[in-house]
């Protein structure tokens, strides 16, 4: 990460995300376990639909699965000799062994096998934007980019060994796209390899092959990147998007993986145009990985600042007196019918000046005095200083609709003037 693009120290998201009541934590609910407040939850909320629907615009279907699994189900997959470490105990329910999951892809594996497949079929994308459970030691618990309860932006691609790199380069375009949407800047992009030791499933030949692929893929992609020994999957090699916080330590925001173990395991196939059963291959991806370190780093990149259509107030509007009261009420009940977030900061808040410092990182402020009220005008100032001459509010709230709805990291356009 360069110098311009590196984020400053203060904006550690622990202490930022609390004073801006996004977020916070209690002794009783646990370690690792945040709640959302509602200013955190808007930007939750928003953030997980914009994914839902860039996955169904690259024709992915969405699914639900349980948030707890037999044991065996993890001893199939390999998660129990492989990852047992990092999850939390079984619980022992009617004779049985249930553990709550550490990840989703034996259960998409399930729905996956739950119906026959023909080739004419695949890609078949499955996503799902769910809870997954981590036993993470105490010592490294912190904020919201290491929490014991996940809630992952998991995506599961079951296709043939032609279609790989395709939809392997597909996920990272998606990622791409995502993170530009977001005003993200990787700090690097990591091919994740085995290393020493017995925590990768002994499978020489899958992990040359699945390796070759995520090669060739970064390398059309034209993307610098490095490669990492005894970072990939116990089950497979990765691609991993690496940002930094402040003070420059890195974590992983989103990956791609291609997976020839659980297929395997699980026994999938599809009828290929031969009539016989062939074997899919498995592409995990997650655009903006967890939900929880996406949007801490989505503070310590913006400052809290953040981009109009994911801010949790879009728009505040400042009357300059009582009188004008009704008039800001009624402009925040449209900008409620058109889904734009609004709020009305009265002037028994403090001065106007107070008013608009208090609300520094709104990305619009819209001052209605009398004249305004009485014309349906408003005179809006920018985030970033800027100043508009009144303009009719219908017109304002219009071009606003339009910036949030295709998701412009842009405050204004200055085109449509």
């Amino acid at each position: 990460m360069n110098a311009m693009n590196a984020i400053p120290a203060r904006n550690d998201h622990r202490k930022l995300g609390r004073e801006l009541d996004l977020f916070d934590t209690d002794p009783l609910m646990g370690a690792g376990l945040p709640y959302w407040l509602p200013d955190g939850a808007a930007v939750r909320h928003t953030l997980e639909e914009y994914i839902r629907t860039a996955e169904r615009r690259a024709g992915y279907r969405h699914v639900y699965s349980p948030v707890l699994g037999k044991r065996e189900l993890y001893e199939i997959s390999g998660h129990w000799s492989h990852y047992s470490d990092d999850m939390f105990p079984p619980m022992d329910l009617g004779g049985e062994q249930v553990v709550l999951r550490p990840s989703m892809c034996p259960h998409h594996a399930l729905i996956y096998r739950s119906r026959p497949h023909s080739y004419r079929e695949l890609p078949l994308r499955i996503a799902e934007l769910g809870g997954m459970y981590r036993s993470e030691l105490s010592g490294v618990l912190g904020g919201l980019t290491r929490v014991r309860a996940i809630q992952l932006n998991d995506g599961h691609i079951f296709c043939t060994l032609d279609q790989v790199a395709e939809e392997a380069a597909a996920a990272l375009e998606m990622i791409r796209r995502a993170y530009e949407a977001l005003g993200i800047t990787p700090a690097r992009y990591r091919l994740s390899l085995p290393g020493a030791g017995g925590k990768y499933v002994a499978a020489p030949e899958m992990w040359e092959r699945s390796t070759a692929l995520l090669t060739d893929v970064l390398d059309r992609s034209g993307l610098p990147y490095e490669a990492a020994e005894g970072e990939a999957a116990f089950y497979g090699p990765k691609i991993d998007v690496q940002v930094a916080d402040g003070a420059g330590r890195e974590s992983t925001l989103s990956t791609v993986q291609i997976d020839f173990h659980q297929p395997e395991r699980f026994d999938l196939h599809y009828i290929g145009p031969d009539g016989a059963k062939h074997r899919p291959v498995m592409v995990h991806r997650a655009v903006i990985g967890s939900v929880e370190r996406a949007v801490a780093h989505l503070v310590e990149q913006h400052g809290g600042a953040f981009p109009a259509w994911l801010a949790p107030t879009q728009l505040v509007f400042l009357p300059i007196s009582e009188a004008e009261l009704p008039q800001a009420e009624a402009l925040a009940r449209r900008c409620a019918d058109l889904g734009l977030r609004a709020e009305i900061a009265a002037p028994e808040l403090g001065t106007l000046g107070a008013r608009i410092r208090q609300a520094r990182l709104v990305p619009y402020q819209a001052v209605i005095g009398a004249k305004e009220a009485a014309d349906d005008r408003v005179a809006l100032r920018l985030r970033d200083g800027r100043r508009l001459e009144p303009l009719p509010a219908g017109e304002v709230l219009a071009r606003i609709g339009a910036l949030v709805g295709v998701q412009s990291t842009d405050l204004w356009d200055e085109a449509a003037s």
